[in-house]
């Protein structure tokens, strides 16, 4: 009877950050995978904000933490997944064990966030790549600017393989963050109004869940009318086009009065990346409502106290609440049935090479989603 070969270290490409601004595109060493991890062959990998603010992270670090791939090779303890699967890759990596775990919190795992050495890590073992033989390690403990990524089985959600990999992959994270926000963070609840500021890859992924929330009005708020006519497309009933010359936003708060009787939005999320955007929010939610910053901003702002008054909540939620067993299966399942687009997110692809004419495009507001694809 034959077997298959034992696998044996692979040898990939994968662009890494040097923590000083730049990245090089190089060879890195992917060992064999312990006896409970899994070795995944990247298909597609999403492109977002985070990945640009991942070159000054303390360095050499390997980029990208959206992907979807196929196994490759398995450890000896690892049974729920095969050679062949197609998977989609998720950075929480919930330990299952802890106090966040126990309370549903699983973005705040207190093993992937080091905050109980007795917990181990959700990274992959010692020297699970090398580059220039010195072990590095990956963004979010995935790296999936990579050929290949090793990675515990918690951080692996298994794909149908009818949902292409150029758009199961921006589930990962950016539709993850904002459909869970929409839906896992803020409860929006049928009839209620929604704005949402900033329409690239997590705006649209929050007004597509406020849409399965059953939201009755979804305000879209952007700089560019094409990102405007695509949030239209996904959900939104109202689109606001901002101006630069609206600098304390007066016109843009007057508008989404004028939409909302007077109150205000029940929930109102901002998605920019902008740090000066961060507080906006309070100023779109009503009295008693939500007010959600979504984009991980980075950077000093100061904002007056008496915004936070009339009982608004200012909540800044980490991966939108993500339980990656309850919430990747139906994330899946809604793109199955066309309830969540994913398509007409994805506008622009690249290969590995291109990373930095991607992430040029997504800063210059050029595209929606891009994602980076291997062979």
């Amino acid at each position: 009877m034959s077997t298959s070969p034992p696998p044996s270290p692979r040898t990939a490409l994968a662009a890494i950050a040097d923590g000083a601004g730049a990245f090089v595109i190089e060879p890195v060493e992917v060992r064999v995978p312990a006896e409970d991890e899994v070795r995944v062959r990247l298909k597609a990998a999403g492109v977002c904000h985070t990945d640009h603010a991942s070159l000054h992270w303390p360095g050499p670090l390997v980029m990208g933490h959206e992907g979807a791939g196929v196994i490759e090779a398995v450890g000896e303890a690892v049974t729920e997944f095969a050679v062949g699967h197609p998977v989609l890759l998720n950075w929480a990596i919930p330990c299952g064990r802890c106090a966040q775990c126990a309370r549903g919190n699983a973005p705040l795992c207190e093993r992937t966030l080091a905050r109980d050495a007795s917990l181990g890590t959700s990274a992959a073992g010692p020297r699970h790549t090398l580059w220039n033989g010195r072990a590095i390690e990956r963004s979010f403990n995935l790296g999936t600017f990579a050929e290949y990524t090793l990675v515990r089985p918690e951080a692996l959600t298994p794909l149908p393989s009818e949902l292409p990999m150029a758009q199961a992959c921006i589930l990962g994270c950016g539709v993850m963050t904002g459909v869970g926000s929409a839906i896992n963070i803020a409860e929006v609840q049928p009839g209620e109004s929604v704005a949402v500021i900033g329409c690239g890859g997590v705006g649209l992924s929050v007004i597509q869940g406020a849409r399965l929330a059953g939201a009755g009005r979804i305000i879209a708020v952007d700089l560019h009318r094409a990102k405007l006519d695509r949030a239209q497309e996904l959900g939104a009933t109202d689109c606001l086009l901002a101006s630069r010359d609206d600098a304390d936003h007066r016109a843009l708060i007057q508008a989404v009065l004028a939409l909302t009787g007077g109150r205000g939005a029940d929930h109102a999320f901002e998605a920019t990346g902008q740090a000066a955007l961060s507080f906006l929010p309070l100023r779109l939610a009503r009295d008693g409502g939500n007010a959600l910053q979504l984009s991980g901003s980075h950077g000093e702002v100061t904002v007056p106290m008496p915004w936070f008054q009339w009982n608004k909540r200012y909540l800044t939620p980490l991966y939108g609440g993500c339980v990656p067993d309850r919430d990747f299966p139906r994330l899946i399942d809604w793109a199955l049935s066309g309830a969540l687009e994913l398509a007409s997110m994805v506008d622009a692809s690249y290969r590995l090479n291109e990373l930095g004419a991607a992430l040029d495009d997504m800063l210059a507001g050029r595209t929606t989603k891009g994602v980076v694809l291997f062979d």
